[in-house]
């Protein structure tokens, strides 16, 4: 045979092992991993079901690889982390989860067996309720306490179960995947350009083999959990905390959907996930989501905020038309992104403080960064400046201007904190006395305040800030601060502009725009107690 020939011979082997019998024995490889993987450990949450795989087919490589990456060979553990109480320092009347034996010091107060606070509940005629989230951020938490809130002022028992919180080699795994979350957001931020679009897209791309990886995370993360009765009421508001509970067998589950942009890796089998807005109602619908384990419930808005929407509106409106200094709020994100388009922001705000137009209420967090980056451009652009470091001094500044005669003693007042829970709270807490939140369009674009929406962090946040434009009571987003700038000209020229957001708000407390959390407690526990409606007549609202 001619050389020529042999060579071509050759080559068409490699050519076949590389682009053919490779990858048909890596994806052969892949099946068999996957197969074993989804029972191990034990889990009653079946994603492949759930998703239909004649639709959204597995793509093994693919959830194996992310996998493997996530847990490597990781053993999981069958066994039950024991849990105890203590009251929260920051919420009366709310408890704190614990792991059993680490609530030690002065500290903690009426630290409690987990069983024995389950035991004197079921005595009460209200079941306890568990919020369980995760700290990514500050959204998770904040929808956290929002539904608290209305658990609280509904009388129930309510214990907050932050996954992060409780000691473990499972709450190790989270706290991973959070600080890698939060380092990207910053980075993606800073960056701009086509760092920041690829971190835009990767917030897209929640599909179902997104899923199937974040379930088997969540089969490993069981323990976390299952020192509760299966039967608990149990609302959520990080996805991987309802996997967790899909993954144990929980039978009375609320999710609570976050964001405006559907997408699968935001939903739960065996739950009941429930979404904020008729767009991820609808597409959630369409994708195949059982009717039974859908429900359309309204904004996560915090119990203080919605109760006083009529007084706080009426008095934003009075303060626009008497012509008083447009108070902005602006808050830092829990992953302490947006550093560089703030601090501009501040920047061309300054002429406009100076002439008494507008006061600033600025929440550096717990974010030790963005306090330096705060005192800089407030030194550099010569404005005087409050500081309040503790929840009682922010309790103290929102009691002073809830009566509409008082003004901030100084035009910009600064909120800085070492600890997390004040710095989540301030924006909650302050939202009442300012006219404008001035924030990316995340988890407070569905606040019940007027809200000036600015530089998104990831592509899925961007849908957010138009479901606040349509309903009457938010910008749409503002990429740069020019753009934002011009919304607060129009803020201070067209005062018929905020008085029309403020009235939409009202119309839509009077419709229930703004109480998913109140339904969420609603419905959790009439599961509980067996009352007899179904999801849709409990849920779906009329929008206007």
């Amino acid at each position: 045979m001619e050389g020529w020939a042999i060579a071509l011979i050759v080559i068409g082997g490699f050519i076949a092992l590389v682009y053919y019998i490779i990858p048909f024995l890596v994806i052969v490889w892949a099946k068999g991993v996957y197969r074993t993987i989804v029972q191990n450990p034990k889990t009653n949450c079946d994603i492949d079901a759930f998703v239909n795989t004649e639709r959204n087919p597995v793509s093994y490589v693919k959830v194996v690889m992310a996998h493997k990456l996530q847990l490597g060979s990781r053993v999981p553990s069958t066994d039950p982390i024991p849990l105890e109480t203590h009251d929260s320092s920051h919420v009366p009347g709310l408890l704190v989860s614990r792991k059993a034996g680490t609530s030690t010091g002065p500290s903690y107060k009426n630290v409690a067996s987990m069983d024995e606070v389950l035991s004197s509940s079921s005595k009460g005629d209200k079941p306890p309720i568990v919020v369980a989230t995760i700290r990514m951020g500050f959204g998770h938490h904040r929808i956290a306490y929002s539904a608290c809130s209305w658990a609280l002022k509904a009388g129930h028992p309510t214990i907050f179960h932050d996954l992060l919180s409780i000691e473990s080699p499972e709450s190790a795994l989270i706290k991973n995947t959070d600080d890698l979350y939060s380092k990207f957001s910053r980075y993606a931020s800073e960056m701009g350009g086509i760092v920041e679009k690829i971190w835009g897209s990767m917030m897209l791309s929640g599909d179902a083999d997104a899923l199937r990886v974040a379930s088997l995370t969540a089969a490993h993360l069981q323990p976390l959990l299952t020192s509760y009765p299966k039967d608990t009421c149990i609302i959520t508001t990080h996805q991987l905390c309802a996997l967790t509970a899909a993954a144990a067998g929980f039978t009375n589950v609320c999710n609570l959907v976050v964001d405006n942009f559907p997408q699968w890796f935001l939903t739960v089998p065996k739950t009941l996930n429930l979404v904020q807005g008729p767009v991820n109602y609808q597409v959630f619908m369409e994708m195949g989501i059982p009717q039974e384990q859908l429900g359309w419930a309204g904004h996560w808005c915090p119990a203080d905020l919605v109760t006083n929407i009529p007084t706080d509106c009426a008095r934003r409106i009075e303060r626009r038309q008497q012509g008083k200094p447009l108070r902005l709020l602006i808050p830092v994100g829990g992953a302490g992104a947006q550093r560089k388009f703030i601090v501009h922001f501040v920047e061309a705000l300054a002429p406009l403080v100076k002439q008494g137009k507008v006061q600033l209420f600025l929440n550096a967090g717990d974010h030790g960064h963005m306090k330096t980056a705060f005192l800089q451009v407030l030194d550099e652009s010569g404005l005087e400046f409050d500081s309040v470091t503790t929840t009682q001094g922010v309790y103290d500044f929102q009691k002073k201007l809830l009566d509409g005669k008082n003004e901030p003693t100084k035009a910009v007042t600064l909120f800085n904190f070492d600890e997390y829970f004040p710095a989540v709270a301030t924006t909650d807490i302050l939202a009442r006395v300012a006219d404008v939140l001035s924030c990316k369009p995340s988890e407070l674009a569905f606040y019940c305040l007027p809200k000036l929406h600015i530089r998104r962090v990831g592509d899925h946040e961007a849908d957010s800030a138009k479901r606040a434009s349509e309903c009457g009571d938010g910008t749409l987003e503002a990429r740069e601060v020019p753009d934002a700038m011009k919304y607060v000209d129009l803020f201070l020229s067209q005062s018929d502009f905020l008085v029309e957001m403020n009235q939409a708000i009202i119309r839509n407390n009077e419709i229930g725009i703004y109480s998913g959390c109140k339904r969420a407690v609603e419905l959790v526990v009439a599961n509980k107690t067996n009352e007899n409606f179904t999801a849709s007549e409990q849920l779906l609202i009329s929008i206007v």
